[in-house]
């Protein structure tokens, strides 16, 4: 794959650059309330405008009631110079790409307000593609999905992928073949997407450690009572799973009872009425150990029911193991949209080695060591 920084000056000057961005971030009130995809994106499009490109940044967002980009519009206004257009492929887009100067940014509306980018309809991409000369790709937490603006333009672009994107692979790449020992956390709560990765990194990592409310499936199958706490159906072999010895979960947690007062309990003691939150301390102590004994950790899903307020085990874990990188004992990636959410990512995101902005991206980047939107990057 080509990324950005091989092209300089004479490549860029003049040139209209369709940039795909992920700035699907939350909203509220009509504001960015969490910034991080958007900033983290920043030095791509100033590498750009520095060599003197037509900046076309096309994007999606889930976050909002309205599904508008204009939120991220007024956020980026605080950086440069930005216009912004409602609509596609129309006159009134046409005359804005016309007036577009060297340096000028342009951001489209979500782009999901056309059915067909989901759909990877060809022709979508093809008017998407006739916006530009060349086509970057920094959009990392989407290129997992096989849409129009991911994996059909480069069919028609010059295309590269972004410095943000270079980062994410260089640095996903390294838990491929970690320092040993290696402590991979996995929390959340659909089992059903993570089992690929607990499967694979079973046979990889020295410690597996399900945390959160995939630790529920885990109880069940114990035939331990759940009370009110979150449930998952369906089978996936987590008998057998529970079978690895590096296969590893809570040894108590912090349940809310109905008169909504907290109590810590072993999973095999939770009542009728209690509700499980987050981990107990024993298990944190657990995870202060392991982590203590390793090289590199991996960290993807909170600890517990962030958006119920259960927050403090998992900020705990992020300042252990921010700690012990920043002593220089482990390499840390950390990632996942609810683990984003779950911690102040400003506060914590300098004391780790690395921390992707990819959710569902990143789990299947490690699972299948490639993506849909890098391959279409790489032809």
């Amino acid at each position: 794959m080509k990324y950005i920084d091989e092209l300089k000056g004479d490549d860029l000057k003049g040139k209209y650059v369709l940039l795909r961005l992920d700035l699907n971030v939350p909203v509220s009130n009509g504001q960015v309330v969490n910034a991080y995809r958007i900033d983290r994106a920043i030095p791509t499009i100033d590498y750009l405008r520095e060599h003197g490109a037509k900046v076309i940044i096309i994007a999606h967002t889930e976050s909002d009631a309205n599904m508008t980009l204009v939120p991220v519009a007024q956020y980026l206004s605080g950086f440069f110079k930005i216009d912004f257009c409602q609509t596609y492929f129309n006159p009134i887009a046409i005359d804005k790409i016309s007036k577009l100067e060297d340096r000028g940014v342009l951001l489209f509306e979500n782009l999901r307000i056309n059915p067909e980018e989901k759909e990877n309809n060809i022709e979508f991409a093809k008017k998407l593609a006739q916006m530009a000369d060349i086509y970057v790709d920094d959009a990392f937490g989407a290129m997992h999905r096989k849409h129009a603006s991911i994996i059909g333009v480069p069919e028609f672009l010059p295309h590269y992928g972004g410095l943000l994107l270079k980062q994410e692979i260089e640095n996903l790449s390294k838990v491929f073949s970690p320092k040993k020992p290696f402590l991979f956390i996995v929390g959340g709560v659909k089992f059903s997407t993570k089992l690929p990765l607990i499967k694979k990194y079973l046979d990889k990592a020295d410690y597996v450690f399900i945390v959160g409310a995939l630790a529920n499936g885990i109880f069940k199958e114990k035939g331990f009572t759940l009370g009110t706490s979150l449930s998952i159906d369906g089978d996936f072999g987590i008998k057998e799973l529970m079978n690895k010895d590096n296969f590893l979960y809570p040894i108590d947690v912090t349940v809310q009872k109905s008169d909504g007062s907290f109590e810590f309990r072993n999973p095999d003691e939770i009542g009728n009425d209690e509700y499980i939150g987050d981990l107990g301390p024993k298990t944190m102590e657990k995870l202060k150990e392991l982590i203590g004994i390793s090289k590199t950790v991996v960290w993807n899903g909170p600890l517990g029911d962030f958006e119920k307020g259960f927050k403090d085990k998992t900020e705990q874990l992020a300042e252990v193991i921010m700690k012990a990188t920043e002593e220089g004992k482990i390499e840390s990636i950390v990632g996942g949209g609810d683990t984003l959410a779950s911690i102040n990512i400003n506060e914590f995101e300098h004391g780790f080695t690395f921390v992707s902005t990819g959710g569902g991206a990143m789990l299947d980047y490690l699972v299948n060591e490639t993506l849909p939107g890098i391959e279409a990057l790489n032809k």
